[in-house]
C-alpha cells in the first residue's frame, strides 16, 4: 500500500486510468461564453477559487460586454466591481492593460499563440495554456495550477517545485493527447479528495500507489514536510 509503480510512465498510466473512471466528465469549471471572457476569468482565478470567480463574473460580464468595455473602463471602478476577488486592485489594472493591448495590437481578438498571450499584462504560461486549450483548441502545454503542482509531487511524478519546471518535466513523459486531461483530472481529484491540508487518503482511488499516502508514509511529498 502507498507504493508507486516502478517507472514514471507506469505510474502515470495507472493514475490516469483510475482518474478517468472516477471523473469521466472532468472539464474546466470557469463560466465563459467568449474568448475574452475566458481570458479574464482565468486571470481572476489566480489565488482565488473558481466558484468565487464564477459568482463575480456573472454580473461583471453583464456590465462589461466586450474587450473595448474592459479596455476603456475606469480602473478604480473596475477594481470596485472585483472587490470580492483576491488582489482585485492589481487584477483590475492587468485586465485593463491586457485588453488595451488586444485592441491596439490584435484588432480586438484574443491572440492564439503562447508568446502573444504571455506578452499581455498579467498573463503567465498557466493562463495562456488555459486560453489556448479552451478558447482556441490549441494544446501547447500542461496547465500547472496549485492542484496539478500538489498532486504531481505527491504522486511521485516529479520532484520539481515550480510550475514551469513541473510542466516541462511532465511534458517529457506524458503523452500529448493526455496533457489537457491530466489537468482536468488532477484538479477534480485535488478538490474532491487530495486536498492541500487534509487529504482523504482512506477513500482515495490512488492510495495504494501514492508514495505520500498518510496511511503508510510519513512525508507529504508536495511540501516535503511530515504529515501533521
Amino acid at each position: 500500500m502507498g507504493v508507486q509503480l516502478d517507472t514514471q510512465e507506469e505510474q502515470l498510466a495507472e493514475i490516469l486510468e483510475r482518474l478517468y473512471d472516477e471523473y469521466p466528465d472532468a472539464t474546466i469549471s470557469l463560466n465563459f461564453s467568449t474568448r475574452h471572457e475566458l481570458l479574464i476569468a482565468v486571470m481572476l482565478s489566480a489565488q482565488c477559487t473558481d466558484e468565487r470567480v464564477n459568482k463575480e463574473t456573472e454580473h461583471l460580464f453583464e456590465k462589461y460586454q466586450s474587450v473595448s468595455d474592459f479596455a476603456e473602463a475606469d480602473v478604480d471602478e473596475l477594481a470596485e466591481d472585483l472587490n470580492s476577488i483576491t488582489y482585485y486592485n492589481n487584477k483590475a489594472k492587468w485586465i485593463n492593460s491586457a485588453c488595451q493591448t488586444i485592441i491596439e495590437e490584435h484588432d480586438g481578438e484574443v491572440p492564439d499563440t503562447m508568446s502573444e498571450l504571455t506578452d499581455l499584462t498579467g498573463v503567465g504560461r498557466k493562463t495562456a495554456n488555459v486560453v489556448l486549450q479552451h478558447g482556441h483548441d490549441v494544446v501547447e502545454g500542461i496547465v500547472v495550477d496549485t492542484h496539478v503542482q500538489r498532486l504531481s509531487r505527491r504522486l511521485g511524478l516529479t520532484e520539481e517545485k515550480t510550475p514551469q519546471k513541473i510542466e516541462t518535466d511532465l511534458m517529457s513523459f506524458v503523452d500529448e493527447d493526455d496533457w489537457q486531461w491530466l489537468t482536468h483530472l488532477f484538479i477534480s481529484h485535488g478538490r474532491a479528495t487530495c486536498t492541500a491540508r487534509n487529504p482523504d487518503c482512506d477513500d482515495c482511488v490512488l492510495e495504494d500507489i501514492c508514495p505520500s499516502s498518510k496511511v503508510d508514509n510519513e512525508i507529504d511529498l508536495a511540501s516535503g514536510e511530515a504529515w501533521g
